[in-house]
């Protein structure tokens, strides 16, 4: 039997160098930049550039944007070297495709969960998009789309079979990742709120303890 690969992490939300050498060191496969004002993780341009710079080598780097429009989009890529979009709004599959043409970059979906019905849309996206990340499905008062600490009911994807790779998000910490991983099969994870110390703030121990957590969880017995 083929060895299961280590469950990916990606850590969003990053606003610091060190913040970026932790989560590199820990082992994670992505770091997240937040495009989005409203969000206390938001970093202006200038600055994501710097980041992206000082981002350790094999740690892919990720520009999260919410309903971005064109000029936002070439703005950010003339200046932040990234290597994946996430797009994190109200986009349509259409709009996935216009993004993942005119940026030449793959580009990851979000798609809330909160029902069945949510599940059911992941399809569509699946097919114009090179990942999905499954989240919780912000509530309709929420001021920001995620990043909210909220989980949704894991058993709704348990066993998912989606036709490009995705992502586990929502409410995840060090503490339940690990049954998150066993009940969904998720090979991959995303974590904000989950290892910081303040909003905005990432703790180098959460995050150390959040990746390990993930990638020694056992795979689920289907």
């Amino acid at each position: 039997m083929t060895p299961t690969a280590p469950v990916r992490v990606k850590i969003c939300g990053l606003t610091r160098e060190a913040d970026m050498e932790a989560a590199a060191e820990a082992g994670a496969a992505y770091g997240g930049l937040v495009f989005f004002p409203r969000s206390p993780r938001h970093v202006e341009i200038p600055r994501a550039r710097d980041l992206a710079l000082a981002a350790p080598v094999g740690l892919a780097k990720v520009g999260l944007m919410v309903d971005p429009e064109d000029t936002l989009l070439d703005d950010i890529l003339a200046q932040v070297p990234l290597d994946m979009i996430q797009l994190h709004g109200r986009e349509t599959p259409e709009r996935v495709a216009e993004v993942r043409a005119r940026t030449g970059l793959p580009v990851m979906k979000a798609v809330g969960v909160a029902g069945p019905e949510d599940v059911a849309r992941i399809g569509s996206y699946a097919r114009v998009a090179d990942q999905v990340l499954v989240d919780a499905k912000a509530p309709k008062d929420a001021a920001l789309p995620g990043g909210n600490g909220l989980a949704f009911d894991w058993r709704l994807v348990a066993g998912a079979r989606i036709a490009v790779p995705w992502m586990l998000a929502g409410g995840l910490t060090p503490d339940n990742v690990a049954e998150a991983v066993a009940m969904t099969g998720a090979a991959q994870v995303d974590v904000s709120s989950g290892v910081e110390s303040a909003p905005g703030l990432k703790d180098p121990d959460r995050i150390r303890a959040f990746v390990t957590a993930a990638q020694t969880a056992s795979p689920p017995r289907l």
